[in-house]
């Protein structure tokens, strides 16, 4: 039985040893790169040598050195001899030196050795090899000990008679820029390290509740914890728990005013870092609760040392100053040295369309009673506001921005 063969299958088939010429295939290639870069790592040094007078005589060759000083990853040291280093110049010069004070090889560096005019003309003495590396380049010092510096610093004789000389007492300034050199080439790796998140297991070991040792009432609320989670993050907490002084029923202990809702957040920080969601926390009106919560935990923070929350309390109060809390904001930036908080109080306070408003608040009463001498300063904001602002009159010993005259009556404030 014949097979029946599509026309197709005759097409020539390319053969090895055919004649016809075929193009040439690319070449493979590959590519790197790499980026030489170098560096200098500058640091100073200052060199103060009190009694001159007694250090001069001490003999050719003898130093007085100046305490080691790390700059590059590498101690140095400054030298100064008053006879001079060498014999041959009899003692007639001053030599000044900086030396590598480490283990170290081969290493290059650049060098700025000062003697400071104390006569507050600023006419230095400065020999500097920083302004001489494009044509020499840094200096190398092999070898631990090896030293970089002038024999001939300065003429003796004209040292005792200048104004680099001063009270017995000369100063040195000295610079040193330490040559880093690195060669950096393309990653060969791609590895995504994910954030720190010791915070979430920290949150996590608060929200169990699991292993804790120490229980706090706080308005009959009992909130539990761990006490090496509270002394590691709290000072405060540290001498309470495991102090000598801790209290003797440290298995409960009683937080006397404070708040549940702020004594929540505060154990929230200490485990989390963070704050919570404040929108989640108060709902509709966070902003305005989130600023008077800001208030307790200010308070809170500087109680219990915690600096950073501290820093973030005074940051979100600076951020949120409105007439009707600014005068409580202003008491407790006083009594916790929030300065920059503080600041910003007293001058929303002093401007001419924000005064009379902030004086009818509570927080102003508040202010005056616990803080009178806030009310000082704040004259002061309100008169550099100028003649076309708010004047505030003080007449015979009156002080009307107190709302009481001189016998403590109960006056309206005059505001003109």
């Amino acid at each position: 039985m014949g097979t029946i063969v599509n026309h197709r299958d005759f097409r020539p088939k390319p053969s090895t040893t055919s004649s016809v010429s075929q193009p040439p295939s690319s070449p493979s290639t590959s590519s790197s790169s790499s980026t030489s870069r170098t560096d200098t790592v500058v640091g100073t040094h200052e060199f103060k040598i009190n009694g001159y007078s007694l250090a001069k005589g001490m003999g050719v060759g003898k130093f007085v050195a100046s305490d080691t000083f790390a700059v590059g990853g590498y101690a140095w040291a400054v030298y100064f001899y008053p006879d001079g280093k060498s014999g041959e110049d009899n003692a007639a010069y001053v030599s000044l030196f900086v030396a590598l004070a480490s283990e170290g090889t081969d290493v290059r560096a650049l060098f700025e050795l000062t003697l400071l005019d104390q006569s507050g003309k600023d006419n230095h003495k400065v020999h500097s090899h920083f302004n001489r590396m494009m044509d020499a380049g840094p200096y190398t010092l092999k070898y631990r000990g090896s030293m970089w510096g002038y024999k001939r610093f300065f003429k003796r004789s004209l040292l005792e008679t200048s104004d680099y000389l001063k009270d017995d007492c000369l100063i040195i300034h000295c610079c040193v820029g330490v040559v880093k050199t690195q060669t950096e080439g393309p990653k060969i790796y791609s590895i995504a390290v994910p954030p720190p998140d010791i915070g979430q297991h920290f949150g996590k070991l608060l929200e169990s509740g699991k292993n804790a040792d120490v229980t706090f009432e706080v308005e009959g609320e009992i909130f539990s914890a761990h006490k090496l989670v509270l002394a590691a993050r709290s000072p405060v907490f540290r001498a309470q728990l495991f102090g000598p002084m801790k209290d003797q029923n440290s298995q409960c202990i009683k937080v006397e005013e404070m708040t549940a809702p702020v004594f929540k957040v505060l154990l929230h920080f200490m485990y989390w870092d963070a704050l919570p969601d404040m929108q989640e926390l108060f709902g509709g009106n966070f902003k305005w609760a989130f600023t008077l919560m800001a208030q307790h935990l200010l308070a809170a923070a500087d109680r219990y040392a915690l600096e950073r929350l501290r820093l973030l309390c005074e940051v979100k109060l600076c951020e949120d100053v409105a007439i009707n809390t600014v005068a409580t904001t202003l008491a407790l930036a006083d009594q916790h040295h929030c300065f920059q908080l503080k600041d910003v109080c007293l001058k929303f306070i002093a401007l001419p369309e924000n005064l009379r408003a902030v004086m009818q608040t509570d927080g102003f009463v508040y202010l005056k009673e616990s803080c009178p001498s806030v009310l000082s300063e704040l004259l002061q904001y309100v008169a550099r506001i100028g003649e076309h602002s708010v004047k505030v009159r003080a007449y015979h010993n009156e002080f009307y921005l107190d709302n009481s005259d001189v016998n403590g009556r109960r006056v309206k404030p005059r505001l003109y």
